[in-house]
């Protein structure tokens, strides 16, 4: 109950930074700009002025699409992470043949799946608000779906082997060969031209756009725990009642 507690608390807490990354974001952080626009007279507006000249006032065209980024990065980041603890856990596993890793591989993987997919909805969204399509193949949204694939083929695999033991063994190599997709999407922005933006540069973010950022990961991170942490009670109890219920029929 202690553990289902301390989830609880992190959930509420998680939910409240979250929301305070998305309201920072969208009225307290610098709006990035692309390109400019000129108005022969001073107008009232949120785009930022940028100079004067002969011809006008230059003002600087919101990019007010990347404020999904606030929300989408931390989402995206922790699916990387919580992928990384379920090929942890699985590695574990191999090592140990315990069945409570095999669970905890499983119950990461979900937590994974869930981030996966709010990554690729919030992912579309700004593809269509910004490049006015809804998919594009480039690297890292390429790289990125195929991460997708390979959980929701975890999931296929668990499913379509009967034996537990055997069913644990090949989830457990399939997660950790799987993962290996995580840090080759994550860092492809990086190797190979991409149209996708890269967020963090040697330049940095300036403190109205840093600072919800770190906020939203830290809520993210902890709804994401929350959530594993509820689910492992979820699945103790059920191991109980099996246990219980095998005792009674005996």
């Amino acid at each position: 109950m202690k553990q289902l507690r301390t989830a609880l608390v992190l959930l509420i807490v998680g939910g409240v930074l979250t929301t305070i990354d998305l309201f920072w974001a969208f009225w307290r952080s610098t709006v990035v700009t692309f390109g400019t626009a000129t108005f022969p007279n001073a107008v009232t507006t949120a785009r930022p002025l940028l100079g004067q000249t002969a011809q006008g006032f230059i003002y600087g065209k919101a990019w007010f699409s990347q404020k999904i980024f606030y929300f989408h990065v931390p989402v995206a980041e922790a699916s990387f992470l919580v992928f990384g603890v379920a090929a942890f856990f699985a590695i574990r596993f191999l090592m140990t043949r315990r069945k409570d890793y095999d669970t905890k591989s499983r119950i990461a993987m979900e937590v994974t799946l869930l981030f996966v997919i709010l990554t690729m909805i919030t992912g579309d969204l700004w593809t269509k608000a910004s490049w006015g399509v809804w998919w594009q193949w480039e690297p890292r949204l390429t790289t990125y779906f195929i991460m997708t694939l390979l959980v929701i083929a975890y999931f296929v695999l668990r499913n379509s082997v009967e034996d537990e033991e055997r069913r644990a063994v090949y989830a457990a190599v399939f997660c950790i060969i799987a993962f290996i997709d995580a840090p080759i999407s994550f860092l492809i922005t990086r190797l190979i031209p991409s149209d996708h933006p890269v967020v963090f540069t040697p330049n940095g973010l300036d403190a109205s756009q840093l600072i919800p950022f770190i906020i939203g990961q830290i809520g993210m991170l902890m709804i994401g725990y929350a959530i594993y942490t509820m689910r492992m009670s979820e699945e103790r109890l059920h191991e109980r009642l099996d246990v219980a219920k095998e005792s009674l029929e005996g």
